[in-house]
């Protein structure tokens, strides 16, 4: 059977949102980030796109490139409730969906041509999007998500297509090979070593030539390069979770080494949730006390994978839900509601020595154990710890 899947995008999300609340940004050029010189660029518009500015652009060079441009620091909490927003309304209008990033889905639409066309049934739901958020968003329906991918960016802004079956090839080749999702500024630099520039050149290259130049990416870079790509629409399930629990060998009451104890288990989780490039918009902490009753309290954020962040609700969690003067068995949290992404860290704010503080500590963690950096409060901890995966 024909495959039929769907990829959308909201358009420039954060710099969106923004003009949602505040329509006076509306066709200006608008930055998302930190607002210090030391910022970086989360998000720009279409408008300081001209400029040359870019996502992941250091702040003091985005406003070189373009003075006049309107700077706002950024709201997670809004961009997280209309990002839910989105979720809800593709969750009740589709058989199958995945949700890749905090503005980015793909849907499974095969199938349905049976019954609606699928294209139309796409381009109705983006228009219920629209309608219902005000926000603008982008689609491309093809048999792949590769292709749909690609054709989701050509798209843009706020536009949709089809490339048929058949016609992969066709659409592909004119572009230039950093549209392949896979391909990197390494990646791009190498292959422009070799002359190549466009998906066509690769698409009429042998598959053992790409191979030997980058082993079994060069494979999977010639595939997509031909508009094959088999992989799932992996289904969204918002009750995926990561989660962790400490039974005490004796029962206590003592707040100082409880609160140590959550530290070190957040910051664990933390760092597990960067390795897997995943973000978070629930945590949940469980206490058992010492006649085993159990209780537990959960509370909705915006989706994060910083430490600070985390162990700042776990702890304030842990305040509400402990009763004094009671021994405890067990403490135990929970990160749910996950999705992919790189977004790890707060771009709105002025942290890049943090960023880079993180990425150092999460290097040597790779090479040396999860163990190998931690905060103190978790260095002198002795205590049996059960990771589960849900």
């Amino acid at each position: 059977m024909e495959r039929n899947v769907v990829h959308m995008d909201l358009d420039s999300f954060f710099v969106s949102v923004e003009r949602r609340l505040n329509p006076q940004l509306i066709g200006k050029p608008v930055l998302v980030g930190g607002a210090s010189d030391r910022g970086v660029v989360a998000s720009c518009s279409y408008e300081a796109r001209t400029f040359g500015i870019h996502s992941a652009m250091p702040m003091k060079m985005a406003r070189q490139l373009c003075p006049e441009a309107i700077v706002v620091k950024g709201d997670h909490e809004q961009y997280s409730y209309f990002s839910n927003t989105v979720t809800d309304i593709i969750k009740e209008s589709v058989p199958l969906y995945e949700k890749t990033s905090i503005d980015e889905f793909y849907i499974d639409l095969t199938g349905m041509d049976r019954y609606f066309g699928c294209y139309k049934l796409a381009g109705e739901l983006r228009q219920k999007i629209m309608r219902e958020t005000n926000l603008p968003i982008s689609f491309a329906l093809s048999t792949n998500k590769t292709v749909s991918k690609i054709g989701t960016g050509q798209a843009k802004p706020n536009g949709q297509m089809q490339i048929n079956y058949g016609t992969e090839k066709e659409f592909l080749g004119p572009l230039s090979i950093r549209k392949i999702p896979m391909v990197g500024e390494k990646t791009y630099q190498l292959l422009r070593s070799m002359g190549v520039e466009k998906v066509k050149t690769v698409q009429d290259m042998p598959v053992q030539l790409m191979q030997q130049v980058l082993g079994d990416n060069g494979t999977s870079l010639w595939k997509k390069a031909n508009g094959i790509d088999t992989s799932p629409v992996e289904p969204y399930n918002e009750r995926k979770s990561i989660s962790t629990e400490c039974t005490f060998e004796k029962d206590t009451i003592d707040v100082a080494h409880l609160k140590r104890v959550l530290i070190s288990m957040t910051e664990k989780l933390t760092y597990q949730l960067r390795e897997e490039e995943k973000l978070t918009s629930c945590v949940t902490v469980k206490i058992r006390y010492s006649d085993f009753n159990t209780y537990t309290m959960q509370m909705r954020i915006p989706y994060t994978a910083m430490d600070e962040t985390l162990i700042e609700k776990i702890k304030e969690l842990f305040g509400k839900l402990h009763q004094k003067r009671m021994l405890i068995r067990l403490i135990g949290i929970r990160f749910s509601h996950l999705i992919q992404g790189t977004y790890q860290f707060d771009l709105f704010n002025d942290m890049s020595e943090q960023i880079q503080l993180y990425q150092a500590i999460d290097k040597l963690r790779n090479r040396f154990g999860s163990t190998a950096v931690m905060r103190a409060a978790g260095v002198d901890l002795e205590k049996r710890e059960t990771s589960l995966f849900k």
